[in-house]
C-alpha cells in the first residue's frame, strides 16, 4: 500500500484486545445514497462486474462495452448508472479506502500498546484483502497512475496518512521499549507495507489458510524480528 503505551491492554468479553476488537467492529463509512433500492442493487451488481474485470484485465484493457457485455446490457444502459469508466473506478476505490481508513483510525486511536495497535492494523489489512480483493488489486495496479488525475487526488493524501500512521506506531514502540532500540522505522514500515499488500496476488478466499491464520503467522514473523532480544 502505496498511513503512547498507556496502561495495560484491555481484553473484551470475546478475548480480543482493544485494537483487535476495533479492527473487527468498525462499521463501513459513507453517506446514504438517494438511489431507489432496485437502482442501488443494479449499481452494486455493475460495480462488482467492473471491479472483477478491472482487477483481472487491467483498467486500460477493459472498455465500457466489455463491462456492459459481461453484465448482459447495452453500453448505453451502463451510462444510466455511471457517466464513465473512471467514475466506476472512483466509486470502487473510495468505498474500499473509506472503510479501510475508518478502521485504521479507530485502531490507532485505541488506548493500547504499540504492539497491539500494530497487530490490529495488520489484521485489518488482511481482512480488507479478504473482503475487497478486487479493489485491492485495482489499487495496487492503478493507484500511482490514477493519483495524477484531479478526481483521484485523495489517493496521494491517503498514502501520506498511511505512512504517517504506521510509522508513528512503530516509533512509539521504539520509544517505549516495546520494539528494538536500533529499529529502522522507515525500513520496517516499507517492509510491512509491501509484504502485507502483495498478499492480494496469492491469497485466495476459501483456501486452506484463513485470513486470520495468515495474519497470525505474518505477525509472528515480524514481531520476532522487531521485539527486544
Amino acid at each position: 500500500m502505496r498511513l503512547s503505551p498507556r496502561g495495560q491492554t484491555r481484553i473484551d468479553a470475546k478475548g480480543r484486545s482493544d485494537a483487535t476488537a476495533a479492527a473487527a467492529d468498525v462499521k463501513p463509512a459513507g453517506g446514504q445514497r438517494t438511489d431507489t433500492p432496485a437502482r442501488s442493487s443494479r449499481r452494486d451488481e455493475l460495480l462488482a462486474t467492473a471491479g472483477r474485470m478491472f482487477a483481472e484485465q487491467g483498467l486500460r484493457s477493459t472498455t465500457v462495452r466489455d463491462i456492459a457485455d459481461a453484465a448482459g446490457i447495452l453500453s448505453g444502459s451502463l451510462y444510466h448508472h455511471f457517466d464513465s469508466k473512471e467514475s466506476m473506478v472512483d466509486e470502487i476505490l473510495r468505498g474500499f479506502l473509506d472503510d479501510l481508513f475508518a478502521r485504521y483510525r479507530q485502531i490507532a486511536a485505541s488506548s493500547t500498546s504499540a504492539t497491539e495497535t500494530l497487530r490490529g492494523l495488520v489484521i485489518a489489512s488482511f481482512e480488507s484483502i479478504d473482503a475487497e480483493r478486487n479493489a485491492v488489486a485495482i489499487y495496487q495496479d492503478e493507484a500511482k497512475r490514477l493519483s495524477g488525475q484531479e478526481r483521484f487526488t485523495y489517493i496521494s493524501e491517503l498514502n501520506v496518512e498511511f505512512r504517517q500512521l504506521w510509522q508513528s506506531v512503530l516509533q512509539r514502540g521504539v520509544e517505549n521499549g516495546e520494539f528494538r532500540a536500533d529499529l529502522d522505522v522507515e525500513l520496517v514500515y516499507r517492509f510491512m507495507r509491501d509484504t502485507v499488500w502483495v498478499a492480494v496476488r496469492w491469497y485466495r478466499p476459501g483456501g486452506t489458510m484463513s485470513v486470520d491464520s495468515i495474519a497470525d503467522q505474518y505477525l509472528s514473523v515480524v514481531l520476532d524480528g522487531i521485539l527486544p532480544r
